[in-house]
């Protein structure tokens, strides 16, 4: 199956260190980039034309906290996932099932609950959505042989450190060693408690455990004060800022990131579900405070919740690239905007209204249902138009 998208106006390609590709068409083979130029043409099964708008990676929320099927008891939300594509969103990655009614915290039960989810969530995509779960919440008394097991059953992730009975560096630090020797990526939660049973986590936590991810670097929902961010910007972690957290620091952390040439290491997530609700633009959301109040150019700004973050999980999408996975957005400024495209629009601090998803190459929506309606909107003029539509 081939599909060509032409017409682009502007790509933006999700590498922080070369935000955008001079070029207005990508053509995609069996759901990977298989090639990337100006004015590309041929015998298509599909064609897409953008309509001279934005086409941008699929958003990467780094941080989501999904139990099983697409809902949320915490919320009491059905059909989240999905929301969340509509804003954008093509893959998420969880930060921990911490939201299962009667998740079990004994060793046994919590690597069970981390391989089945990891399972599950492998062979289910709600609306597409790439949903990489099973992180466990880690305990006191882990072993070794435990992180080994669950590595074997396909377990890639650890769930922020603090959720659970461990609490301090000197815990962490080697079930860290472990986990990482083991393959997986660590996320360790910072700020005050979020949930009953959690535990604040300091800098110094952090440093002496020595995750891959910083977690709500910005608060979830409560910060760490501006001089503990920067102690770990001065680290080589990546930096999470999260839309349910504090704005303040969030916008401390990007200028702080920013004088350190860091924002390499700066990733974007929600951390929702959670007490703050289920916001499925919260991703986008986040990427219009960081250009539009923050000042980082919207296409490095993009690069934080794609390439950024593809990097620091070994994904292989995230990045418009040949063999890459084609999970693309096509965008522009929402109808009654100041902007004249997407870039202008996050720049000015407004939502881009999305009008065509594509998730391995495949049209999963039309225009979103949630972000405001697209000035121009794509359209397929060969083949399979969208899924639906929403404005």
């Amino acid at each position: 199956m081939i599909t060509l998208v032409h017409n682009i106006g502007t790509l933006v390609s999700g590498d922080i260190g070369r935000p955008l590709l001079d070029a207005d068409s990508v053509v995609i083979r069996d759901g990977r980039i298989a090639a990337i130029g100006r004015g590309l043409d041929g015998d298509a099964d599909t064609v897409i034309d953008a309509r001279g708008t934005t086409v941008m990676p699929g958003l990467i929320d780094s941080h989501v906290h999904p139990v099983f099927g697409d809902f949320t008891p915490r919320q009491r939300t059905v059909d989240f996932i999905d929301s969340g594509m509509h804003g954008g969103v093509t893959t998420a990655i969880s930060a921990g099932e911490v939201h299962l009614p009667g998740r079990p915290k004994d060793i046994v039960g919590l690597k069970a609950l981390a391989i089945v989810a990891a399972k599950a969530w492998a062979s289910f995509r709600p609306g597409g959505v790439k949903v990489h779960a099973g992180a466990p919440i880690l305990e006191l008394g882990m072993t070794e042989h435990d992180f080994a097991e669950m590595a074997a059953a396909g377990v890639r992730l650890v769930g922020e450190i603090g959720l659970g009975s461990v609490k301090t560096g000197k815990d962490a630090a080697p079930m860290v060693r472990w986990a990482k020797a083991h393959g997986m990526t660590v996320t360790i939660h910072t700020g005050g408690p979020s949930i009953a049973g959690s535990n604040p986590i300091n800098a110094d936590v952090v440093l002496e455990a020595n995750p891959d991810v910083v977690g709500h670097i910005n608060g979830g929902t409560t910060s760490m004060s501006p001089a503990e961010i920067e102690r770990l910007v001065g680290t080589t972690m990546a930096l999470e800022i999260v839309q349910c957290g504090n704005m303040k620091t969030a916008l401390h952390t990007l200028r702080v990131a920013r004088d350190a040439r860091a924002t390499h290491r700066l990733i974007v997530g929600n951390d929702a579900p959670s007490g703050t609700g289920v916001i499925p633009l919260g991703v986008l959301r986040t990427l219009s405070l960081l250009a539009g109040l923050g000042g980082l150019p919207p296409a490095e700004a993009i690069a934080c919740a794609t390439g950024n973050t593809a990097r620091v999980h070994r994904l292989d999408c995230g990045v418009i690239a040949e063999g890459r996975a084609a999970d693309l957005v096509i965008c522009d400024a929402p109808t009654g905007s100041i902007a004249a495209d997407a870039l202008g629009a996050l720049a000015a601090g407004d939502l881009p209204g999305i009008s065509m998803v594509l998730i391995d190459g495949r049209i999963t929506i039309g225009r979103s249902r949630n972000t405001p309606p697209a000035a121009r909107a794509a359209d397929v003029v060969k083949g399979h138009g969208p899924a639906g539509a929403g404005h």
